[in-house]
């Protein structure tokens, strides 16, 4: 394999690992969704926000990490997705900024809009989060309006935008495609899933853990049932494929079954991943309090396995609806050589960081959220 080419698998695989510990992470936002439907009372809403305020911070990083990747190595995906389909984009940074503002200021003395406000604000976070970044990552399969012309970055006349996005709803349009709905459903009820696992886990209270483990079974179906839907549509749908030698983009019907039949590893991990969180269901369903690492670790073989079948095997891992030939693979979209040899050097920092990470996450959830701790003095969100 040419140094070039692997570069840009091996950028593809950071990106994909990036995103699948941000779906993982969005388990913070599914427990953001359901504090009124596990809390009765203040107290136990309150139990649960404390605990998912020790971890959203790492939600936001990974996000704004995921971006950054995402831009470094694949600057023409960024240019077009983030600057075409803007409206879907700042829709997400809306709610993630509210869940910021939520968390620091729910709690604050005298507060003006009150904490019924603040937690309004939490909750729509949990919802509109997960299911608008679902539909995102769909567009990767089901594709894009939008047109890449890279003769305009010459144009004297001013027209330097290399792509032009083709409707005026500007990523809005793709919520209307059953196969994106499904897999942003799918995202909001695995990350409610999840996040009833991780209350399992970090608040020690025998009637919340109850109500979590009944509410983790409705998600968990809704989860199976949508996430399904986009699967076995994804396995008979058509995909593009991009000739190595010229660069074009052609139809291969069930492109993305026979990415799974011709790279075995990666169905590996994506049936791994699905069977660790099935797993980690029935274990929820016992009221195992470690169900959330059987859960997240699933998640992110899962979702690894799929952003994998998304863009190797020589696949358009942007295909767009307007102009087939403006789809993006790796090969037409990624940053220049040295840029990406610069950036892999770097890289091997990544073990460290999420070294750090493990240390940071055992340190904040040692002790678990009790009722007493919650009526002492110390900081609450």
């Amino acid at each position: 394999m040419e140094t070039m080419t692997f570069l840009q698998h091996y950028w593809w695989l950071v990106i994909s690992l990036l995103g699948a510990l941000l779906v993982f992470l969005l388990f913070v936002q599914g427990g953001q969704s359901l504090i009124y439907g596990i809390g009765k009372t203040d107290e136990e809403r309150t139990m649960l926000v404390n605990a998912l305020g020790r971890k959203w911070e790492t939600t936001f990083t990974t996000l704004v990490t995921f971006g950054g990747a995402f831009f470094a190595s694949f600057p023409l995906f960024y240019s077009t997705s983030f600057g075409g389909a803007f409206y879907v984009w700042m829709l997400i940074l809306f709610v993630f900024v509210i869940q910021a503002v939520a968390y620091e200021f729910r709690s604050k003395p005298h507060n003006v809009f009150g904490r019924k406000t603040y937690d309004l604000f939490l909750m729509l976070n949990g919802i509109a989060g997960p299911l608008l970044l679902g539909v995102a990552v769909a567009t990767l399969f089901t594709g894009a309006h939008f047109t890449v012309d890279r003769l305009n970055i010459a144009d004297l006349g001013g027209n330097t935008s290399i792509s032009q996005w083709t409707t005026p709803w500007h990523g809005l349009e793709a919520v209307a495609d059953p196969r994106n709905l499904a897999l942003g459903l799918a995202v909001v009820f695995l990350s409610g899933t999840l996040g009833c696992q991780y209350f399992l886990n970090a608040v020690e209270d025998a009637t919340l853990a109850l109500r979590a483990r009944r509410t983790m079974r409705t998600y968990a179906v809704l989860f199976l049932v949508f996430f399904l839907a986009f699967f076995v549509s994804l396995l008979f749908a058509d995909g593009y494929a991009a000739d190595p030698a010229t660069g074009t983009i052609s139809v291969e019907p069930r492109k993305y079954l026979h990415n799974l039949l011709e790279m075995p590893y990666v169905t590996a991990v994506l049936l791994a991943g699905v069977l660790s969180v099935l797993w980690s269901i029935v274990e929820g369903w016992r009221g195992n309090r470690k169900a959330i690492w059987f859960g997240g670790f699933g998640t992110v073989l899962a979702v690894l396995g799929l952003l994998l079948c998304a863009g190797w095997n020589r696949t358009a891992y942007y295909p767009s609806l307007a102009d087939m030939q403006s789809s993006l693979t790796i090969a037409n979209s990624s940053s220049s050589e040295f840029t990406l040899k610069v950036m892999s050097f770097v890289s091997l920092a990544i073990p460290v960081v999420l070294a750090y990470i493990w240390y940071a996450w055992r340190s904040l959830s040692r002790p678990p959220i009790t009722r007493e701790e919650m009526q002492g003095d110390d900081h609450k969100y």
